[in-house]
């Protein structure tokens, strides 16, 4: 879970800077355009171990490229142009020192999906294949979807310094985390069932939301649905509607989340959000991940019994007849 965390940070950073870069550029602020050399250099050295340099620290307004990487013979321009044009130009310039270099193309604001599709003259030699020399956001998120975590955790940080958020909202106390306190205070293997689970059949609600993986902590944990009904009981005594505010959350997290996502990944990215929300609050004790992701997702279960995260199945006739 970890993982996809990172991952949906650095692909915000990315095409947040891509937006800006675009936004900036049709104002004539260039600025930030000459911030992305550098900046692309030590991300494409951070993701893929390149020696990459600004060849415009060197020479001013060197032609044709922007960066180079003498140890692995490549050259690569970075551009918020991005068309064929562009490319050719670049690929036609006479840059002698670099012949068999291999060339890469990075476009800092747009999809280049369709560049890679063309044909290019390369008068000079160069190593350039479009399909994997022509790079911009959406592939390089797709390179680091499929890094190692720790390697993922690298990039993630090099991009929360690179570009840092502007405005921090300072963290502020949530009901969750309190509550989250209290859960992590208790032995849950001692006592978890203090009754029955509620009374409608969960094995239909999972069905008919169809969950898979899901339904396994579903079953696992909602042997705990009482006792989390008497720590509401009893937080809910510290100030009205606590208890409520905490389900009204999540139920936010879903409504939120399930115009994008369906079924078990549905109920994950939920806990995720959740997670990521006690996290930020100024009153939350820092424990391993492995159990602060348990007793969200037992938060999360219990939510589910109460129909606060996904539907509830329609009464089928059956019901009626038992009733």
């Amino acid at each position: 879970m970890q993982s996809k965390s990172y991952v949906d940070a650095c692909i915000r950073k990315l095409a947040m800077l891509a937006y800006e870069v675009e936004l900036r550029g049709s104002l004539n602020i260039l600025d930030l355009h000459i911030h992305c050399e550098n900046f692309y250099a030590k991300l494409l050295n951070c993701i893929y171990g390149f020696s990459l340099e600004n060849i415009n620290a060197i020479k001013k307004n060197a032609d044709g490229i922007d960066l180079v990487d003498h140890a692995s013979k490549m050259v690569l321009q970075v551009s918020a142009t991005a068309t064929p044009a562009k490319i050719q130009s670049s690929l036609s310039k006479d840059l002698t020192p670099y012949a068999g270099y291999n060339f890469k193309f990075a476009s800092i604001s747009k999809d280049s999906s369709a560049l890679r599709t063309k044909a290019y003259e390369n008068p000079h030699g160069f190593i350039f294949q479009p399909t994997q020399d022509i790079i911009d956001v959406k592939s390089l998120a797709a390179v680091i979807q499929h890094l190692p975590l720790s390697k993922q955790e690298e990039v993630y940080k090099f991009l929360q310094r690179e570009l840092p958020t502007e405005v921090e909202v300072a963290p502020s106390e949530t009901n969750i985390a309190a509550l989250i306190q209290v859960l992590g205070a208790q032995n849950l293997s001692v006592g978890g069932q203090d009754g029955t689970v509620e009374p409608f059949r969960f094995d239909d609600k999972i069905a008919f939301n169809g969950l898979s993986f899901a339904a396994e902590l579903v079953e696992q944990h909602a042997i705990y649905q009482h006792r989390i009904e008497k720590l509401y009981a009893s937080f809910d005594e510290a100030g009205q509607n606590k208890s409520i505010s905490v389900l009204s959350a999540f139920n936010g997290a879903y409504l939120r989340l399930s115009r994008y996502h369906q079924a078990d990944e549905l109920f994950f990215k939920i806990v995720d959000e959740m997670v990521a929300v006690v996290k930020k609050s100024s009153n939350h004790v820092p424990i391993s991940s492995e159990e602060l992701e348990l007793y969200v997702s037992i938060l999360a279960v219990d939510a589910f019994l109460r129909c606060r995260i996904f539907k509830k199945p329609k009464p089928t006739l059956r019901d009626h007849v038992a009733a």
